[in-house]
């Protein structure tokens, strides 16, 4: 399956099963029939974007902390 593009549903979904259905990454490559690399980097991937949001996120949090904090 070189070069396979996948959408961004299935990448998701799979991730779903792995993160919150607790399958083995074995188990749902077989499954899907998708390579355990692919798997993982998908789901690497996904780890690292909601990491990056969740940094995200809190400096904004901070930010709007501080700003309330100087106007008072």
């Amino acid at each position: 399956m070189s070069g396979q593009c996948y959408t961004t549903a299935f990448k998701d979904e799979a991730v779903k099963l792995i993160t919150e259905r607790g399958y083995s990454v074995t188990d749902v490559a077989e499954c899907l029939g998708v390579s355990q690399y692919s798997l993982y980097t998908i789901t690497l991937m996904n780890m690292n974007y909601l990491r990056q949001r969740k940094k995200s996120y809190a400096l904004k949090v901070n930010l709007n902390k501080l700003k309330r904090s100087e106007i008072s």
